[in-house]
């Protein structure tokens, strides 16, 4: 790209970032894996790379105010199209000032198109190649979700960066089903291109091709051909074993441009994360913390701790020693087991505080083991807390 660089510890330091053309800057890279540093430019705010992003599918965190989300150290958030589209719908927040101002939020904001509802919502939409018919789920209304509407709903909603409308099928698909989703995405991403006007809102494409090597490296290529402002992988976490997720993730990112955004959607636990920093990626949003935090799943650095167990009835010490979070500075195992038997409403607000400090000092540690170049030794620290507990692929589903 014409910048010099130098060595300087286990990284290499890229030139002025401010000299790119890109929203995306790469500052670090790492000398032992394809992992890098980054940042990403909104007008809300620079996103330090890798980040996670907490999944506020209406509009906000399960469970916390956005006070709270700040006061964790998240510059920025997931919301999506199609779920906000049936409530409160995009053109009364279209008229609040955007999302932004709607949900007084002033960091940045992502949207998903409503693409992954073409898979979690299987039984109630019906897909062709101008769109999917839906029947919302709150009342029965039909909606048509065509990739022109999807690029309307965001434009209306404001985010700092918008996904195209993609075909998401479901797992295991045969090749044949899979290549008709890469077909359709395509075509859908081309529709979303030529209607996305908004100077001031990234867009970004989205790879489908399920766990088929050739579909997936045919759709990047078309994808980057067409020429997006950075490049998702979805259809992951959908049910595969851990093993194809990984290999998808190494797999489509060698078709994906250095300089730009990679965004692996949906994923996930520790060590898949830290796995897929080290092929390349730079952003990730999931349910995991928030959605685990509300059935007692707490994460520590040692493995999962499941809160309702009768082992913790009398347990004084914190979540995790470990944590210097506010939960576990002030509060006992025993105390928060107490709450969540007792189904109050603290126990979900004080579980997703710890859950999200979690996964917010898992990138600031990830993003240290970058720059020592020391990041195969944080994978395999997880793996060893981690996959013990999950031999094959949990599925996961959005809020």
């Amino acid at each position: 790209m014409g910048f010099s660089s130098t060595v300087t510890g286990k990284c290499h330091l890229i030139g002025d970032i401010s000299m790119m053309g890109n929203i995306f800057h790469v500052i670090e890279r790492d000398t032992s894996s394809r992992a890098r540093l980054g940042v990403l430019k909104t007008l809300h705010g620079d996103v330090q790379t890798p980040c996670f992003a907490p999944v506020g599918t209406q509009g906000v965190v399960k469970a916390l105010t956005h006070e709270l989300v700040e006061s964790l150290g998240y510059d920025l958030i997931l919301a999506n199209t199609y779920h906000l589209l049936l409530r409160p719908g995009h053109e009364l927040i279209r008229e609040c000032g955007g999302l932004h101002r709607f949900a007084s939020w002033n960091r940045a904001l992502l949207t998903d198109s409503g693409g992954y509802q073409v898979y979690s919502l299987a039984l109630l939409r019906r897909i062709s190649d101008e769109g999917i018919l839906f029947q919302s789920h709150i009342d029965g209304t039909r909606i048509h979700l065509t990739p022109e509407f999807a690029i309307e709903v965001q434009d209306a909603l404001g985010a700092d960066i918008a996904m195209v409308l993609d075909d998401c099928p479901a797992y295991p698909a045969s090749f044949a089903q899979a290549k008709e989703a890469v077909r359709r995405t395509l075509i859908w991403a081309e529709r979303c291109k030529n209607v996305h006007t908004r100077s001031d809102q990234a867009l970004f494409g989205i790879v489908q091709g399920s766990v088929y090597h050739e579909l997936r490296q045919d759709c990047a290529e078309q994808l980057v051909e067409m020429g997006f402002d950075g490049y998702a992988i979805g259809g992951l976490s959908v049910g595969e074993p851990m093993s194809e997720l990984r290999e998808m993730t190494a797999w489509t990112t060698e078709f994906l441009p250095e300089d730009f955004c990679r965004y692996l959607m949906g994923v996930g636990y520790p060590h898949d994360i830290i796995y897929a920093v080290m092929q390349g990626i730079d952003l990730f949003d999931c349910v995991l913390p928030t959605r685990h935090a509300r059935t007692g799943y707490l994460f520590t650095r040692k493995g999962r701790l499941i809160i309702k167990h009768q082992t913790y009835a009398r347990d004084e010490r914190p979540i995790d020693p470990e944590c210097d979070c506010p939960v576990c500075r002030r509060y006992s195992r025993a105390y928060l087991r107490h709450l969540f038997m007792t189904k109050e409403i603290a126990s979900a607000i004080l579980n997703t505080i710890h859950n999200l400090w979690f996964y917010r000092n898992l990138m600031t540690e990830i993003r240290e083991h970058i720059r020592r170049g020391t990041l195969s030794e944080l994978l395999k620290f997880y793996e060893n807390a981690y996959v013990r507990d999950h031999h094959g692929r949990e599925e996961i589903s959005h809020e």
